[in-house]
């Protein structure tokens, strides 16, 4: 009796981690994003994005709390719309690429709020700093694809000081912080 007690904890141990579904950014097909804005001396705002980024995360319907994200950025992808302006995000008054070529993003929690909404921790790594961040998530859905796939996407909004990760150069009281938004869909593995 004893050994189909503990046959049938171990299976259901096993079982328990199947759950969550792994899921790879689709940055190869151009479905997801890491943009921002920046208040440009407080008199508009400026608009740019991240062309080379990679990640993974995974999710379980019935246990969101198990969610985990974890995203790589190459800061040198940077684009404002503008080939000097990037030049200089690229130097040492902002993303400091030659020091600090990657960016990482990991989370630490998950937490459901409900009608659609989700709250990600997690620490953003920036120019050689790790400080948590906590981004506001909305699903947006889930899926088949027609490639005979499967998708489940979000889009997450979050602000960062720049002073928090040692970017030293000062645009103005106006410009301390910049608004990340992220559309990220994923492909089922």
């Amino acid at each position: 009796m004893k050994r189909y007690l503990l046959l049938g904890l171990l299976s259901f141990a096993v079982v328990l981690p199947l759950h969550a579904a792994e899921y790879t950014i689709d940055k190869k097909g151009a479905h997801a994003f890491i943009q921002f804005r920046i208040k440009h001396l407080g008199y508009s705002w400026l608009f740019g994005r991240f062309n080379d980024f990679s990640g993974q995360f995974s999710y379980d319907e019935k246990n969101p709390a198990v969610a985990k994200v974890m995203v790589d950025i190459k800061p040198a992808s940077v684009d404002s719309n503008h080939a000097e302006r990037d030049k200089h995000l690229r130097g040492e008054d902002f993303l400091y690429v030659d020091k600090y070529p990657t960016a990482k993003f990991v989370s630490t929690g998950f937490k459901e709020l409900g009608d659609g909404k989700a709250s990600l921790q997690g620490e953003l790594t920036l120019r050689g700093v790790t400080k948590p961040v906590e981004i506001d998530v909305q699903h947006i859905g889930h899926g088949d694809d027609p490639w005979g796939g499967y998708r489940r996407g979000f889009f997450g909004t979050t602000e960062i000081a720049l002073a928090d990760f040692g970017i030293p150069f000062d645009l103005g009281p106006a410009s301390k912080t910049v608004e990340l938004e992220l559309s990220i869909e994923g492909i089922r593995q």
